[in-house]
């Protein structure tokens, strides 16, 4: 067992029963040329995210935790892009339409890949997803309970998009969530700071918020 600093109460979790989530750390979300861009955003923001993943995602590796990555896009054919998402907003390319890293937000082009700072390793699940949360459409939850999980460590872009709704949905599957702040991040820093206080407030209504550091502190206590 392992009990994590976090608000708005320490959790004690069972790491055998823990999974860390990586949400839609891609390329198409951090790097140039892809969709995060061409909706105008400020990619660089996100970066801060990568070095405490990288940490955390290293630590639960050691510690033999499941670890599962989720990347948001679609079918080549678009079948499972619903027309209002790819009509929605006005970015310089829309879904589906070719950029710099092959076709935007499509499954199998370069910049759907997750960046290499964070690639999963082999036997780590991927989860392609064609919406913002990682339950919708994907065998996440199928996953989750062959393997007896029931607490999410979730990292991952945007904090108050794909993060929010990812951890919503498993709120109401029963799953406990712990959101790594410093692991997360959005184009929006104020979008950032509130979506954590939504989490964890009243109560942690939706969850848990801690940080890299707490996390990893507390699987090595496991460990020693």
């Amino acid at each position: 067992m392992a009990t994590i600093d976090a608000e708005p109460q320490p959790i004690t979790v069972d790491l055998a029963r823990t999974a860390l989530v990586i949400i839609d750390m891609q390329r198409d979300f951090l790097e140039p040329g892809g969709f995060g861009e061409t909706l105008g955003n400020d990619i660089s923001l996100l970066a801060a995210a990568v070095a405490p993943c990288q940490a955390v995602l290293a630590a639960a590796r050691a510690a033999g935790m499941l670890v599962i990555h989720t990347r948001e896009g679609h079918r080549p054919d678009l079948s499972d892009a619903p027309k209002a998402k790819v009509e929605r907003g006005e970015p310089s390319l829309r879904i589906g339409a070719e950029g710099p890293m092959g076709r935007i937000l499509v499954r199998g082009e370069p910049g759907h890949d997750i960046i290499a700072a964070l690639a999963p390793a082999p036997g780590e699940p991927v989860i392609d997803k064609p919406g913002k949360g990682a339950f919708y459409q994907t065998d996440l939850e199928l996953m989750l309970r062959n393997r007896g999980v029931d607490t999410l460590l979730v990292c991952g872009v945007t904090t108050e998009v794909c993060v929010n709704t990812t951890v919503r949905e498993a709120n109401d599957r029963g799953y406990r969530c712990v959101v790594l702040d410093d692991c997360c991040a959005s184009y929006f820093p104020e979008f950032h700071d509130y979506g954590l206080k939504m989490i964890k407030a009243q109560g942690g209504i939706f969850g848990w918020v801690s940080s890299s550091r707490a996390a990893i502190a507390a699987i090595a206590a496991t460990q020693a």
